[in-house]
């Protein structure tokens, strides 16, 4: 019984436990992936594309005004017309460096290679210094024109983005480069506020993966093939014109979004980790499943309790007489047969003593079954009463009663046998409708051998009981 009652608490708790988790766990997998699918697919693209807006403004700007000068019918004339006046060049690249706020304004002459700067003529390129390659590779590209991020050759410490674009007369003949730069702190400045106000990373790269510009405190590798998980997404990046990708670094997850910013001919790639909204829905989870555990537990708890005193009660019908609250036959084999076993491991004496209420039908038929009832009731009371917690009330049949005596020898149980008919004989009169019904009962007692059954006992026992019927009733004797 016992066991069975353990197997069903655990059946109930892992059917509990595995609808709660798997209800949680559903639960949070849903909103994980929709919170994933919800960044990937509407969130990060939607804050890629007012950051690409934004560069527009604020990078292309650049391009905007290079193409202007390339386009100026002053700069193409004043060249064709010889580059007589140093001065009024000098004088118009300056007036567009402080007109539109670039850190530095040029224009180099194909004719006589010279290097027009707001501060003056800085140098004539030349094919043999490194310096100066740029220039050669604007002669020949086709585009219109290129970034490039290099020295300002007027201030060889600063890093400028260059906006070279070639500059051609009116038959379409290439006649040299212009255009402006923008200071690489200024745009990383930039960056560093699309991120701040986004709550995102923001990098460019070059087709090759390079990093070309990224915010002032990073310090990760300078390609995103370096990149822990990034890198095996580089060639799908480089290949398309815009991606949404996840991957996994450390634990967390990064989203990425990736789009090409064809006039300067850089990836835009804007990054977030885990949503902060991640770890609320994970806090829920956790939430969820100790209110599970913890309901879990109350059920159990409940089931176990209500389970215990349905089986006690079980037990008790199964075991105990319903009348009298003494122990029925059924049970009195089992328990006769592990006190004997006892007895015999302890090397103690034990006894037995049958009893029954003497005329009792005679009771039944004058006064009716419900004062026998109480007779019986009553008498099982006193019998109790006289016998210790680790000795046996058998209610055998009818009115007739089987005490097992443990640790107790024959003339000690022939004590006890006389103190509980005493008792009924002077305490368990019933008055009923102004008539005293006297009560009394006759004994036996026997001592158990070992290796002796149930039947040994009781046909040894019940023969003293026919004796003390047999000498007049109320009366014990005894059979060794």
């Amino acid at each position: 019984m016992k066991n069975s009652k353990i197997r069903f608490v655990a059946i109930l708790s892992i059917l509990l436990l595995s609808g709660f988790l798997s209800t949680c766990l559903i639960s949070y997998y849903v909103a994980h992936d929709s919170l994933s699918e919800q960044i990937t697919e509407t969130t990060l693209p939607l804050t890629s594309d007012n950051i690409y807006s934004e560069i527009q403004r604020d990078l292309l700007r650049p391009v905007f005004i290079s193409s202007l000068m390339a386009q100026d019918t002053f700069l193409r004339d004043w060249t064709m017309a010889g580059e007589q006046d140093d001065k009024a060049v000098i004088r118009y690249l300056k007036e567009i460096q402080l007109q539109y706020d670039t850190v530095t304004s040029f224009f180099v002459s194909e004719k006589t290679r010279k290097y027009y700067h707001p501060s003056g003529v800085l140098k004539t390129v030349s094919q043999t210094d490194p310096q100066d390659a740029w220039y050669f590779r604007v002669q020949k590209m086709r585009d219109p024109y290129e970034v490039n991020v290099d020295t300002d050759t007027a201030d060889k410490n600063s890093m400028v983005i260059f906006i070279n674009y070639r500059v051609f007369d009116y038959a379409g003949r290439y006649i040299g480069a212009t255009g402006v730069g923008l200071a690489v702190n200024a745009v990383r400045d930039l960056i560093d506020s699309y991120q701040h106000r986004y709550g995102r990373k923001i990098y460019f790269i070059n087709p090759e993966g390079r990093l070309t510009l990224h915010g002032l405190n990073y310090t990760g590798p300078d390609n995103i093939r370096k990149v822990p998980g990034l890198s095996k997404h580089a060639t799908r990046i480089l290949t398309t014109p815009s991606n949404a990708l996840t991957y996994t670094d450390e634990g967390k997850t990064i989203y990425v979004n990736s789009r090409m910013v064809p006039q300067f001919e850089w990836f835009l790639l804007v990054m977030q980790a885990d949503d902060p909204a991640e770890g609320r829905i994970l806090n829920t989870l956790m939430i969820n499943l100790l209110v599970s555990f913890t309901v879990t537990a109350i059920v159990l708890l409940l089931a176990y309790i209500t389970i215990g005193g349905y089986q006690r009660r079980l037990e008790e019908m199964a075991t105990m007489d319903k009348l009298t609250g003494a122990a029925n036959r059924q049970v009195f084999d089992m328990l006769f047969n592990q006190s004997v076993k006892q007895a015999k491991r302890r090397n103690s004496p034990l006894a037995a003593i049958m009893f029954d209420i003497d005329h009792f039908k005679n009771i039944n038929d004058t006064y009716g079954h419900t004062i026998g009832d109480l007779i019986l009731k009553a008498v099982t009371r006193t019998a109790k009463s006289h016998i210790r917690d680790s000795d046996i009330l058998c209610r055998w049949g009818g009115e007739e009663f089987l005490i097992l005596l443990t640790d107790c020898n024959l003339e000690q149980a022939r004590t006890v046998a006389e103190k509980i008919r005493k008792n009924i004989e002077v305490d368990q009169n019933v008055l009923h409708q102004g008539k005293t019904i006297s009560v009394t009962a006759s004994f036996g007692v026997t001592q158990i051998v070992n290796q002796e059954t149930v039947l040994d006992v009781t046909i040894r026992v019940d023969k003293a009981l026919y004796a003390a019927k047999g000498n007049g009733r109320n009366r014990t004797e005894v059979t060794p």
